[in-house]
């Protein structure tokens, strides 16, 4: 790992939200949930506060669906077909269910998001670009998924990305451990308590 300034330093949490997370959220009602995605927002609260005492920002990204006509949402195929369960109301902007969790909230900014990559059709970039950040430590849910994308697209805007390890999940550890050994060439990976030790 390259050495981080904290001021030019964002860390970026991937869908961590109530109707991910919270039991009364639409995947708690329908029986979807994980002990290890439950565990990350207290995990990752340290780390929040450590690089927003040196200067860092905090930046929420949040799986968004849009309400079309009628209030059904506007949902992908595929996704439809894996979430058969979501519905009016679910992931919807400014509901509670779309909201960052109570342990982590509020973000200094919040990017809806339509799609995996959070830079992608999003403002991240220009936030990013605004405030001269240039490194990325990322968390969240899923790791193969979300996680993975906005890796991926980062890189490509040649920013700098941190992953952490225990401070993303996927809902198959065998698919979180694969996933963090496939971004390896591109993204070092490091624990939320060895990276809240660096910034201090």
């Amino acid at each position: 790992m390259t050495e981080i300034d904290p001021k030019r330093t964002a860390l970026l949490t991937i869908d961590l939200q109530n109707d991910f997370l919270h039991p009364d959220g639409a995947y708690g009602r329908a029986g979807q949930s994980s002990e290890a995605i439950a565990a990350l927002p207290a995990r990752i609260a340290p780390l929040r506060d450590a690089l927003r005492a040196k200067g860092g920002t905090y930046i929420s990204a949040q799986f968004t669906l849009v309400p079309g006509p009628g209030g059904e949402p506007l949902i992908a195929p595929h996704l439809k077909t894996l979430r058969p369960f979501l519905g009016k109301g679910d992931f919807a902007p400014g509901a509670w269910g779309h909201g960052l969790v109570d342990t982590l909230a509020p973000a200094d900014y919040t990017v809806e998001k339509v799609a995996y990559s959070a830079l992608y059709q999003t403002r991240l970039e220009y936030i990013l670009r605004a405030l001269d950040i240039d490194t990325l430590i990322l968390g969240g849910i899923v790791t193969n998924g979300g996680v993975a994308s906005t890796i991926r697209d980062a890189h490509l805007r040649n920013l700098h990305t941190v992953i952490l390890s225990d401070g993303c999940a996927a809902f198959d550890p065998k698919v979180h451990e694969a996933t963090l050994v496939s971004l390896g060439s591109i993204c070092p990976a490091v624990t939320c308590a060895e990276m809240t030790e660096r910034l201090q």
